[in-house]
């Protein structure tokens, strides 16, 4: 493989209740089945020497869903903020979780701050987890901190706004990847995803392996990256 490795891979992670449907089984299990997914796929993208890696879990729009499978989605989320923090921590990854805190519980408010002060120290990766997430209400929320603080209209640039995302640390995605053959960004990081390649992959998400890591990289490192010069 060329030694052209991206900086920060952004996953949107999709396909999981079509894989449950395909296997008969419950929308449950399929969300099941795409955790346990991003443990893999974010160990081996980290592995393959990517810094950042971002997963698209819940987006704002996602509370639409019926109350029972967001109830079972709220389960796994706070399952990944506390007994699975523990694997982070065993390799040395660091966590952030990007999104809104509007209408989350206190309990994986909580959760949150305690998983990412655990993982504040490690230095191998940095693992972004956009949970209640929309990238254009993040924007949003960019340009409402910009004005609150003072900031002159005729100051406001593009390094300012990206200053005042989401933990503004983490770079602009380099790849957005997206499974289950849909081709569209869903409000995936608007703004870090400019100038980003992307690939869209037919496998739904729980099927996705190492394997399939070493191809996406591969893949970028074809890829003639042009930021509009």
């Amino acid at each position: 493989m060329s030694d052209v490795t991206p900086q920060h891979v952004g996953y949107i992670v999709d396909g999981n209740r079509r894989w449950a449907k395909k296997h008969g089984l419950p929308a449950y299990e399929g969300h099941m089945a795409g955790y346990n997914a991003i443990h893999e796929i974010a160990l081996a993208t980290f592995d393959a020497g990517v810094s950042y890696v971002s997963a698209y879990i819940f987006s704002t729009e996602n509370w639409k869903r019926s109350e029972q499978e967001v109830s079972k989605l709220m389960s796994l989320v706070l399952k990944l903020l506390t007994s699975d923090v523990r694997i982070l921590e065993e390799n040395n990854i660091r966590l952030k979780v990007l999104g809104s805190t509007e209408n989350v519980s206190e309990k994986i408010l909580k959760a949150i701050n305690e998983a990412e002060a655990r993982t504040a120290d490690n230095t191998r990766g940095t693992l972004a987890i956009c949970f209640n997430y929309g990238g254009q209400l993040e924007i949003a929320e960019a340009v409402k901190n910009i004005v609150q603080s003072g900031v002159p209209a005729e100051d406001i640039t593009p390094d300012v706004i990206a200053q005042n995302l989401y933990y503004p640390e983490i770079p602009p995605v380099d790849l957005v990847v997206r499974t289950s053959g849909e081709q569209r960004l869903s409000n995936f990081m608007l703004w870090r995803a400019a100038y980003s390649e992307f690939l869209f992959l037919d496998t739904l998400w729980p099927d996705l392996t190492k394997d399939d890591v070493t191809g996406i990289l591969k893949e970028y490192a074809r890829r003639g990256r042009r930021f509009g010069g």
